[in-house]
């Protein structure tokens, strides 16, 4: 496999894991302004800021009562 490839492959699995964590960031539960401050620091710096988000990023994903629920 070609280096090229490989970053290749690297830099799109970093832009799925920024989706999902923008994601999880616009469900979470806080201020639209702290929401709006982890997605900058998650685009403009990707790996500092996933890393980050990871440790310090909100926690909690708010309840949508409109959506199905899952039984266990």
């Amino acid at each position: 496999m070609q280096i090229e490839t490989i970053w290749i492959v690297l830099a799109a699995v970093l832009v799925l894991i920024e989706l999902w964590a923008i994601n999880r960031v616009r469900k979470a539960e806080g201020k639209s302004s702290n929401k709006l401050v982890w997605m900058v620091v998650i685009v403009f710096v990707p790996l500092f800021g996933l890393i980050a988000w990871a440790l310090a990023g909100p926690k909690h994903i708010a309840h949508n009562p409109h959506s199905p629920q899952t039984r266990q």
